[in-house]
């Protein structure tokens, strides 16, 4: 019995300690996780100016090909390949002993002409023979007069010079070889490159955009001479010192291609750009009171871009973008945004319109 009642006893001090002794509280659900801190920036209206850039091959201001007028053999070359001349200065000078035999015979077939002519003037005089004898007498002459000028203009053509200052370029033929108009190669070129013209190409879009930008005069046409300077981007890479101008833009657009052609020009004075070279253009589009948005601040939807804009409570809202040019950078836009305008700049992809963010500079 004794047992029974200690038994008892323990069990109703256990049960009033677990109703009465206990502090602990009730366990509580999953705390929820605080707003994302994500980097935000103010957009402020500026003035950008945006390169376009156009592959270009270069072309000095004159590229005369030398082509011989008579068939003969070099016999001389007077100028080396690369070297610098001046206009009219003698270049080649091609073999003449045929055309000199030519030139003798002809000048001996204008000597028998006139003395037939002497003859038979005399003759005409005393009425002796018809005149019509002396007119056929004369008009022979002058045939064997116009033959031998054609010679000796033959011979003078022998003789090769340069129409134009410039550079020699290769020169394929050399004494002895046997040169004529119809061959397939000219003699050699000569290379005006003091002035060198970059010809480029852009599409419909490009040039319409470019078009847009460039100044016009009273009559809407676009005036090259207050366009804006261009920049020639070398094969290494390295802007050309010389600014250039932009000369000519074609009007009319190659059906096939769907391309215009385009010209800048720089000047040479220091001979470092060569004709035939490559490169690039880069033209500025200047944009008065605009926004660039960075590209990491953009999301997405159907085609269009858009960013997140935070509100006065931190929340974020979508807007759409009104985009007219793109940089390397991200995207320029002039109209839809007010100055002063907070945007997300990073960890776009993962929000939602009305999410809560904490907003860091």
């Amino acid at each position: 019995m004794k047992k029974l009642s200690i038994i008892g006893i323990l069990c109703a001090a256990l049960l009033l300690s677990s109703c009465f002794g206990s502090s602990e509280k009730p366990a509580e659900g999953p705390t929820a996780p605080p707003p994302p801190s994500l980097k935000v920036a103010k957009l402020v209206k500026q003035d950008l100016t945006i390169y376009n850039e156009f592959s270009t091959t270069l072309e000095g201001k004159q590229n005369v090909e030398i082509w011989p007028k008579v068939s003969g053999f070099v016999q001389e070359v007077y100028v080396e390949e690369g070297q610098k001349i001046k206009k009219g200065q003698l270049l080649f000078k091609l073999e003449t002993q045929t055309l000199n035999q030519d030139a003798n015979a002809a000048k001996a077939s204008v000597n028998v002409a006139q003395v037939e002519v002497d003859k038979l003037k005399p003759l005409v005089d005393k009425n002796i023979i018809s005149p019509v004898q002396l007119e056929t007498a004369k008009a022979q002459l002058a045939q064997a007069q116009a033959n031998y000028h054609s010679v000796t203009s033959n011979i003078g053509y022998s003789r090769i010079t340069s129409p134009v200052d410039g550079y020699i370029g290769e020169i394929p033929f050399k004494i002895g070889a046997l040169v004529s108009s119809a061959m397939a190669k000219p003699l050699t070129t000569v290379s005006d490159i003091s002035e060198v013209r970059a010809y480029f190409s852009m599409n419909e879009k490009e040039l319409l955009k470019l078009k847009e930008s460039l100044p016009k005069n009273d009559n809407n046409v676009l005036d090259l001479e207050k366009a804006p300077e261009v920049t020639l981007i070398m094969i290494n890479g390295e802007d050309y010192a010389e600014p250039g101008k932009i000369a000519m833009i074609n009007t009319i657009i190659n059906s096939t291609t769907g391309s215009v052609t385009a010209r800048a020009d720089f000047d040479n004075k220091n001979n470092l750009l060569n004709s035939g070279s490559t490169g690039k253009i880069k033209i500025p589009t200047i944009y008065s009171g605009a926004y660039e948005i960075p590209q990491t601040a953009t999301i997405d939807l159907q085609g269009k871009k858009l960013v997140y804009v935070l509100k006065n409570d931190n929340t974020v809202t979508t807007m759409p973008l009104d985009i007219i040019t793109t940089t390397q950078k991200g995207f320029v836009v002039e109209n839809g945004i007010e100055d002063g305008t907070t945007i997300v700049v990073e960890g776009v992809s993962k929000l939602k319109d009305g999410m809560t963010i904490n907003p860091a500079k």
